[in-house]
């Protein structure tokens, strides 16, 4: 049984690790664990390990911050697993910070009870992680690593995987495989404004749509409240433990503007995006004060953070951080189970790019990473416990050409940001449409961004992450929501002629 895991960042490298001494190959399009948004990772793993601390604790901060989307069988069953995803990372080499008695060293971020946020290498725990484990990968022989290789198509036969096909170094390949993972992160790319590798659009997501995975979830997509204010592409991310630390939101105008907001700084992140975004909305700025609350402490305990700001000609010991909203984090994807099965026999997806009920509308901070290790080892153990798949022919394949993204970044820029409404959605999607139908690059971006409208469109609420300036309020039978690649060409079409009936009208 052939096993490829497609992706680098923690997800991948963790089931890759995990199904040793099975044979794996662990494909990525850039160097191993580099261009993942594990990498970038600032702010930690959230981990209920302290003497305070429980997972029915940080489960009701999850449920929460989930605002009734969460699955919460998922979303217990996964921060439970937290204890022996943190056991796993240290087994394979990853130092996590400690106080001076030895014990775990815990930090607090927006929406959490409890200091349960534990780093490693201060602000620089996503870096931390991938060295520990592209070191652990190079040093087991039965990993076999694949590197520059894209993934561009999933070879399908009776609705279960039977290989993938891509490019490599220029040329076409084609790997049979029984079992796929896909761990390839989020969609970052398809924003101007992202935290998130400009390459990364949601390349999973649409490799399963393609293949006939149902999708969940896809119109929440979170944006980081506190993203550096510059022309730097993608935005170096302040991440929200400065604030956990006691930094302050202040507009030109020095007002406190989140003051009153329950939670004020620390309130949960679609909340403070949208706040700052009404600042800028009104031809405001916002900054990050962090003077008083860390001053001269700031190098020493945000060492990365600081080189950022420095590089940007500020000192966050002297001066205030100018800071935006940009998108972080992708919380639809992929619809999975608990073993990280999707729809389709043989088929897998961990990480950002799967959806597995944990985040509901809104992600609860540093849950990413926690999260995909955890699914993960579940993938892993539901992966070695399966009987060994049968060898089927490879059906004849077109190579479709190298995405192309600057065409969608434009239109999901515009429409499916911060806040939406119907108008912008309907441009999008009539948009968006025509080139997801079509074979050309801008294809297969365009089926993400597609998915991600249409989805938005069907949620006429403000929920989480998604937020309609028509439908400000709450839809008290809200609930999760799937479809096919089909299904949502199908409300696509529909959509789409809705604004041209009613200006024929």
């Amino acid at each position: 049984m052939t096993i490829a895991v497609i992706g680098s960042g923690i997800g991948g490298l963790a089931t890759a690790l995990a199904l040793a001494p099975m044979p794996v190959v662990l494909m990525t399009k850039a160097a191993l664990g580099a261009e993942t948004s594990t990498g970038w990772a600032q702010g930690g793993i959230a981990a209920a390990l302290g003497d305070d601390d429980s997972a029915e604790l940080h489960l009701a901060d999850t449920l929460a911050a989930g605002d009734g989307l969460c699955d919460a069988e998922a979303t217990a069953r996964i921060l439970q697993g937290a204890p022996e995803a943190i056991a796993f990372l240290e087994h394979h080499g990853v130092a996590f910070d400690r106080a001076p008695d030895g014990r775990l060293a815990f930090g607090l971020e927006a929406a959490h009870s409890r200091r349960r946020i534990i780093h490693a290498g201060g602000d620089a725990t996503g870096a931390a992680i991938v060295k520990a484990l592209t070191k652990a990968v190079a040093a087991t022989p039965s990993i076999t690593v694949v590197s520059g290789a894209e993934v561009r198509r999933l070879l399908v036969r009776d609705n279960a995987v039977c290989g993938l096909a891509g490019v490599k170094d220029g040329q076409p390949f084609r790997l049979a495989a029984s079992r796929v993972v896909i761990a390839t992160g989020g969609i970052g790319g398809l924003y101007d404004a992202s935290t998130n590798p400009s390459g990364n659009f949601g390349q999973g997501v649409a490799l399963a749509a393609r293949a006939g995975a149902m999708l969940a979830d896809m119109e929440f997509v979170q944006f980081h409240p506190t993203a550096l204010a510059t022309d730097i592409r993608p935005l170096p991310l302040i991440s929200e433990a400065v604030r956990g630390e006691g930094a302050l939101l202040l507009n030109e105008k020095g007002e406190r503007f989140l003051a009153a907001t329950p939670g004020a700084e620390l309130a949960p992140r679609d909340v403070v995006a949208r706040a700052i975004a009404a600042e800028i909305a009104r031809g405001g700025r916002v900054f990050l004060d962090a003077r008083a609350a860390l001053g001269s402490r700031f190098k020493n305990r945000f060492p990365e953070i600081f080189a950022i700001c420095a590089r940007a000609g500020i000192d966050p010991a002297t001066d205030l951080i100018p800071v935006r909203p940009a998108e972080h984090y992708h919380m639809g994807g992929i619809a999975v189970d608990a073993s990280g099965r999707s729809s389709v026999g043989g088929l897998y997806a961990v990480g950002e790019c799967a959806a597995t009920g944990l985040h509901g509308a809104n992600r609860l901070a540093s849950n990413s990473l926690l999260e995909a290790a955890v699914t993960g080892l579940a993938a892993a153990a539901d992966i070695a416990a399966a009987p060994p798949g049968r060898v089927m022919p490879l059906p004849a394949l077109a190579l479709p050409a190298a995405p192309r993204l600057a065409t969608v970044r434009g239109i999901v820029s515009s429409a499916l940001g911060v806040t939406r409404d119907h108008a912008a959605l309907g441009e999008a999607i009539a948009a968006l449409l025509p080139l997801a139908e079509g074979d050309g690059p801008d294809a297969d971006p365009a089926i993400v961004a597609l998915s991600i409208a249409v989805f938005a469109a069907m949620r006429e609420e403000s929920r989480g992450g998604h937020a309609r300036i028509d439908f400000p309020q709450k839809n008290p039978e809200s609930r999760r929501r799937t479809m096919t690649l089909d299904a949502v060409f199908a409300h696509a079409r529909a959509l789409a002629a809705r604004p041209a009936l009613a200006r024929s009208a």
